[in-house]
């Protein structure tokens, strides 16, 4: 569509490694790129301009969350997500698909989408590829997911087998829906950990005209190198000529190894959920603040990282915390997503200056996993 524009600038010569840049209708996004998650219309504990602090250049939006509560008639009425939320920069939303098997009692998985009960109170409610995409219509994302059937780990080839080929039944039914005018739909690779599979997913989807390739259901519990095999056996046959999303991934170790394959996108919650949890990403590792040897340590909690928490010493951080003051976990969420979006521009440095190996064997000795 007019509204998008995926360009590749480089690519690396001694990996798979590249950089590029998404032209959208809300701004540009180069790649590349960490997605913080704003599950239900906000990235948890921050507001849009601490967002806008560290140069957050496209945050991901929650179609399974934002359907339940509040509901599309609200953010209809609003005019959609961007101006429900007041972000002006891109939004990705995912389909929905993930939490409706992950997270909901389902009733009954059929050709149409799936019958399923609501975590919060048990409401019945249907959810396939048509109202998948009517939803992601009325929240007016610039990237929209397909749905899809994310199957677990580990899980039997046959079923596995079924729920690519009824992923890939869905991808044409998205694909044949009217989005918005600046609205742009990516496919979703499936196959499990079955390097046969992905290699057939990605070259079903790629016959149809997605503006992007998503490699969904990894990251779901199988071996880290399992994972960095089937991303290494499924990029191949994703057109080099548009943008690929790992879904759900990770940490700075796999973030590297991913895009040192040829992955552009991610997305993932550990860095708010680690800070709701105590700990911090650093440019001297991954630290848990709210361990005792903390206590009287007054030093920057990242002094390598020019970000509004950065400079707050660890012990007023884990004095915070254990008091249960939200300033800290506000504090610590700036810091692990201004951590991971400096990452990002450090290693899309590295990748313009040809100095990918010794920024690789540096994050392979702060995050080693």
């Amino acid at each position: 569509m007019a509204s998008f524009r995926f360009t590749l600038k480089k690519q690396s010569t001694h990996s798979k490694a590249r950089l590029g840049f998404i032209e959208t209708a809300h701004g540009t996004i180069e790649t590349p790129m960490f997605m913080p998650v704003g599950t239900r219309g906000a990235v948890k504990t921050l507001t849009n301009k601490q967002l806008l602090n560290f140069d957050a250049r496209i945050i991901l939006g929650n179609t399974y969350h934002l359907m339940l509560r509040p509901g599309m008639k609200i953010i209809e009425k609003a005019g959609g997500l961007h101006k429900f939320m007041d972000w002006e920069r891109p939004i990705l939303t995912d389909s929905g698909g993930y939490q409706v098997f992950s997270l909901s009692d389902l009733n009954k998985v059929t050709e149409d989408g799936v019958f399923f009960q609501s975590h919060i109170d048990g409401a019945k409610y249907f959810l396939g590829p048509i109202e998948s995409m009517q939803i992601q219509k009325t929240l007016g994302s610039d990237v929209v997911m397909a749905f899809d059937e994310c199957s677990p780990f580990p899980c039997p080839r046959d079923e596995v087998i079924k729920a690519m080929e009824r992923t890939h039944r869905w991808a044409k039914i998205c694909r044949n829906f009217d989005l918005q005018e600046h609205q742009n739909l990516f496919g979703i690779i499936q196959g499990g950990t079955f390097a046969d599979l992905r290699r057939e997913s990605a070259e079903t989807l790629a016959q149809l005209p997605f503006e992007g390739f998503a490699i969904g259901g990894l990251s779901v519990g199988e071996p880290v190198n399992l994972m960095y095999e089937m991303i290494e056996q499924t990029e191949p046959y994703i057109p080099a000529s548009k943008p690929r999303y790992l879904m759900g991934v990770g940490t700075p170790r796999n973030l590297i190894e991913a895009v040192m394959r040829g992955v552009d996108l991610f997305d993932c919650v550990m860095p708010t959920r680690n800070a709701r949890n105590g700990t911090a990403f650093t440019w001297a590792g991954k630290l848990p603040i709210k361990a005792g040897r903390f206590a009287e340590d007054f030093s920057p909690l990242d002094p390598e990282l020019d970000s509004e928490a950065s400079n707050f010493s660890k012990a007023y951080i884990r004095h915070l915390l254990n008091v249960e003051e939200i300033t800290g976990l506000t504090l610590l969420s700036i810091q692990n997503l201004a951590f991971y979006l400096d990452f990002m521009k450090k290693l899309r440095e590295a990748i313009a200056q040809d100095t990918l190996k010794s920024f690789y064997d540096k994050i392979c000795t702060i995050y080693p996993d």
